[in-house]
């Protein structure tokens, strides 16, 4: 293995390569209006910081003087305000996929000024491998070093980046020296997939395994230039678990032990997977307290709660393609990354998100909602049906083929105004076939060999608000009565004039993010 040195010139040590550094500025010129650009980047980890700025500047310029200049970007999730933010605020993104969480962004999505796919995070890279999308004209990816041999040491995440670099005509690097040079060893990219007919099975059967490299291949003629940068990741603080997300943490151990002692999981459960956000650290932290011992965790991201269930040594392996953790937990690992290099694989998203791998291991998933339904379905992405949130990201791949699959959110959003349980949810993410247990902080629901009606008295049972269960049981009983179906009642005017509590509390804002 090379070793890195951390001095930002010393990061780029392939001499023909190096040849090829140049400013943001330069860089940003050698993208074009209607270009589609696969960048680097998963939930505020690892994604370009300079490039993205100079080419949201050129496109200002541009616009300015009447010229329309605009881009469609893929990444691997969400990035941050130099990447998304910038370029959004230039008007330069034509369509952005597969996932987001930028205001700016958001706001130019649901104004109608901005095109956008909503897309599972495992079929990204193959919608581009297969063509579906067209050509990939650029690749612009983070590194955290070029080695002597050309070969690339990945950023603090991965995402799609191996998809982008083989399927792009130009590549772009930015070697970010602020990444620590420790990283080198972390990643597994696995180049074993093949196009159908000829695609093989994934030799993966434990969630630490690496069947793969540690390092991103280029053709070094694809590259055409390289930038150095020294800039942090995007990172958001965490809020302290409040009551509702330590009572729905609560739930889901008790429930965790249940199924432990009737014999369907073993002691130490099986490999765990979590959405991001507040809710989902809580249950983390929980785990942390808990019995369980001997953890593992097959996921997306590693969260604050998973760095300290490795400390604690409750957990011992973590496979993901990128970090998303507050400030203070991402200086505390970055400065000691070299001892967590062996407890965490950081994988290509298309390995971390493969259906395949997921069945195979029987990942628990856990992931947030807006909003479900009596009946079990559930909204993970849009606010009254037709205004986006964030999307579906990840969520999918884990809940349709996972071991377990749980979806959390509080009983009320907006401070009680808004009920997240209700008759029928106004936009469908996730089927009420691919959703086993809801919990809010009132209670759990397990869903698992239940007809729709017998759901549906056990969710607004166990998980409603008591100042919404009189409603939606006077709903369901009058939809028992009158339906044309009995099979799933609704009424099916009333249940979507549900939602018209968003207009009356006079409040628009989504809740928080889960």
């Amino acid at each position: 293995m090379s070793t890195v040195v951390s001095s930002t010139t010393t990061r780029v040590l392939n001499s023909n390569l190096a040849q090829k550094i140049m400013s943001a500025d330069e860089a940003a010129a050698l993208i074009k209006s209607g270009d589609q650009v696969g960048m680097s980047g998963f939930t505020g980890s690892g994604y370009p910081k300079a490039v993205p700025i100079e080419l949201a500047r050129h496109i200002a310029d541009a616009n300015f003087r009447g010229q329309k200049f605009q881009v469609s970007v893929f990444t691997g999730a969400s990035t941050g305000p130099e990447l998304d933010g910038a370029l959004a605020m230039a008007g330069g993104i034509h369509l952005r996929l597969p996932y987001q969480s930028d205001p700016e962004t958001r706001k130019r999505i649901n104004a109608g000024e901005m095109d956008y796919m909503d897309i599972h995070l495992s079929h990204v890279a193959q919608f581009v491998e297969y063509g579906f999308l067209g050509k990939l004209d650029v690749a612009l990816i983070e590194v955290t070093a070029v080695l002597e041999d050309g070969r690339l040491v990945p950023s603090s995440s991965i995402g799609n980046n191996k998809t982008w670099i083989d399927q792009a005509e130009r590549v772009i690097l930015e070697v970010n020296s602020w990444q620590p040079a420790a990283l080198e060893g972390m990643h597994d990219i696995y180049y074993g997939l093949q196009p159908p007919p000829n695609r093989g099975p994934i030799p993966l059967v434990r969630p630490g395994q690496r069947i793969g490299t540690p390092y991103l291949e280029v053709p070094p003629e694809k590259v055409v230039a390289i930038v150095l940068t020294d800039s942090p990741d995007r990172n958001s603080a965490f809020k302290a678990p409040d009551q509702a997300s330590k009572r729905i943490a609560g739930h889901i151990l008790e429930f965790l032990g249940w199924e432990v002692k009737k014999g369907r999981m073993p002691a130490n459960l099986l490999p765990l997977q979590s959405g991001v956000g507040n809710i989902a650290n809580a249950v983390l932290f929980g785990l942390e307290e808990g019995p369980f011992e001997g953890l593992t965790s097959y996921t997306e991201v590693i969260q604050d709660g998973m760095i300290r269930l490795l400390k604690s040594g409750k957990l011992t392996s973590v496979s993901a393609t990128a970090f998303s953790m507050s400030p203070d937990m991402l200086n505390e690992v970055n400065a000691d990354m070299a001892n967590y290099r062996e407890r965490i694989v950081l994988r290509s998203q298309e390995i971390s998100n493969h259906p395949e791998i997921i069945r195979r291991l029987g990942v628990i998933a856990m992931n947030g909602m807006i909003e479900a339904d009596i009946y079990g379905n559930v909204n993970s992405t849009h606010v009254m049906g037709s205004r986006i949130q964030n999307g579906i990201g990840g969520s999918g791949d884990f809940a349709r083929n996972g071991y377990l699959s749980i979806f959390m959110a509080p009983s009320t959003a907006q401070h009680g105004t808004i009920s997240t349980i209700v008759p029928m949810v106004s936009h469908v993410d996730h089927t009420e076939h691919d959703v086993q247990v809801v919990v809010t902080e009132q209670g759990l629901a397990d869903l698992r060999g239940l007809s729709p009606r017998q759901r549906a008295h056990l969710i607004i049972e166990k998980c409603s608000s008591p100042d919404y269960k009189p409603l939606l049981l006077d709903y369901l009983n009058r939809s028992e009565r009158l339906s044309y179906g009995k099979h799933t009642p609704h009424l099916l005017g009333e249940s979507l004039g549900w939602h018209n509590r968003y207009l009356r509390t006079g409040n628009m804002r989504p809740h928080e993010e889960n």
